[in-house]
């Protein structure tokens, strides 16, 4: 995910407003009916809820946040609600919400109801739509998963250049309202409308930028707001110093670092593992043998549509990258690798694939068409957000000197913030920091030790802006501490029942260590 710095020029009233996080005047409290729905996933409830589609002219219009709610199962002792984000951007609420529900523990099911939204400008929210079907998408998906060569560069801008066209004929007055910014400021609208004094939060990945875009925005309303696989809020819209003017935002968050860490750990932990491992022994020496020869040869695959796909390096990069997410399907991956290095025939091969494909068309700018409107959604906020380059050239300059520098990942965690070289949009109305406002209350900001999307030094910058916050470490393998720990699930829960933070230096361990069992 080119933006250059603008001069921001609002009126005084909507400047004070901005800067004061003040609220929207004095405006009857807003409502939110809900309704049954989603009766197989349980008792939840869907509503809608307008709000200002632009904060600063309140006479701009208004759009609609489409939201779900499970409430809480011990009504009489109900704290309030819990809003939750999955990340992205442009990650669905609603779906979070009917599958992250069974995730709570059952005194938090208890006493908050669990309410999902999704953020302005997605799913079924109003929403960008820059293509009248996902037919329409076709041009933009390209055959490797990010460019190597001076022609795949070409190849990959060609298709950027596709989607800021039909975006700038098609995206209408919300995708130059999509910035984080507006997103704290209506959650901040269904606070009120669902009645809380202040915030309970939980917010993953892109969703600890929101949060902590929330905390700073609307310090003295924070409750309880946890961030979890944290991006460094810095590094995600200014960066430090000069370095937005060569670097783009995705190569400052120095997410490849992580990856690289990950991916090492996956092969420590796979030789350690010995026969409970596929691809040991050796397996650092033996993914580079298979790169090495993806790259002068790919291998083709058939997918269980009976698709064909060429498995290319870029492709083997990506769904690495995408199973570094995730390290308790770790065993699968090897067996996976084990396969490719093998050269099983093309079908056992592509329905052992598939998962992994699947998995990385959520990290990965070439995604797939299941995910409604992702490829807009994502460079409407992640663009709104950031300064960047103002060439296209930086991008391939960037994600070279970082694979040579870091390993494996250096170009797809470049290369996939591309689009903001020209996206056409801007959200005057961000918010760029600082990210030093005291809280209320204190914020949990939760860090994995091996994180391939978010890496650790995120959790400890936020941290260490934040005065009124705490760290809890997860020693694990993966994005976000979700499924990994019980130790960081009993004090997130018990944080957001009542507020109490852990002991400073506190780390949990992930419950599963990979190839510990055959």
């Amino acid at each position: 995910m080119k933006l250059i710095l603008r001069t921001i020029a609002l009126a005084t009233t909507a400047a004070i407003w901005l800067l004061s996080g003040a609220s929207v005047g004095a405006a009857p409290p807003p409502r939110i009916t809900w309704n049954s729905c989603y009766a197989n996933f349980g008792p939840f409830e869907c509503g809608q809820l307008q709000v200002p589609l632009d904060y600063s002219q309140r006479n701009a219009g208004v759009i609609s946040l489409a939201l779900v709610r499970l409430p809480a199962t011990d009504p009489q002792h109900r704290i309030g609600s819990l809003l939750i984000n999955p990340g992205g951007p442009g990650g669905s609420g609603v779906d979070f919400a009917l599958f992250a529900a069974s995730l709570a523990s059952d005194d938090v099911r208890a006493r908050l109801d669990i309410v999902g939204f999704d953020p302005r400008g997605t799913n079924r929210s109003t929403a960008l739509r820059c293509f009248g079907t996902p037919k329409q998408w076709g041009p933009f998906f390209d055959p490797f998963a990010f460019p190597i060569t001076p022609q795949e560069e070409q190849v990959w801008i060609a298709s950027d250049r596709f989607l800021d066209a039909s975006c700038a004929q098609r995206g209408g007055a919300i995708a130059s309202h999509m910035g984080t910014a507006d997103v704290a400021r209506d959650m901040d609208v269904i606070r009120q409308a669902v009645g809380d004094d202040r915030l309970t939060y939980a917010g993953f990945s892109y969703g600890t930028f929101l949060g902590v875009t929330y905390a700073n925005l609307f310090p003295d309303r924070v409750r309880a707001v946890i961030v979890d696989g944290v991006l460094d809020p810095i590094a995600w819209t200014t960066g430090r110093g000069n370095e937005a003017a060569t670097l783009p935002f995705s190569t400052r968050l120095h997410s490849d670092i992580g990856a690289q860490a990950t991916l090492n750990e996956f092969f420590r932990l796979c030789d350690a593992g010995g026969a409970a491992c596929a691809f040991a022994p050796n397996s650092a020496n033996r993914f580079a043998s298979l790169a090495n020869k993806l790259k002068q040869h790919p291998i083709p695959v058939v997918l269980p549509d009976g698709s064909v796909l060429d498995l290319n390096y870029s492709i083997l990069i990506a769904i690495t990258l995408g199973a570094m997410y995730n390290s308790l399907g770790w065993e699968s991956f090897a067996q996976v690798l084990a396969l490719i290095g093998s050269q099983a025939d093309p079908t056992t091969l592509g329905n052992a694939i598939q998962p992994f494909l699947y998995q990385t068309a959520y990290i990965n700018k070439r995604g797939f068409p299941h995910y409604p409107n992702l490829v807009e959604g994502f460079p409407a906020v992640a663009c709104a957000d950031s300064v960047n380059p103002a060439s296209y050239s930086a991008w391939g300059v960037a994600g070279a000197a970082a694979d040579a520098a870091n390993g494996y990942f250096g170009r797809i965690w470049t290369w996939v913030s591309s689009l903001c070289a020209e996206w056409p949009f801007t959200d005057t109305a961000r918010y760029m920091g600082p990210f030093t406002a005291h809280t209320a209350n204190p914020v949990l900001v939760v860090g994995n030790l091996f994180d391939p999307a978010t890496r650790y030094q995120g959790a400890q910058t936020v941290a260490g802006l934040l005065p009124n916050s705490r760290l809890l470490t997860v020693h694990g393998w993966g994005h976000t501490s979700i499924q990994l720990s019980h130790c960081a699930d009993q004090i997130s829960a018990s944080y957001l029942l009542t507020v109490s933070i852990p002991a400073p230096g506190t780390v949990c361990e992930q419950d599963h260590v990979p190839f510990t069992t055959p």
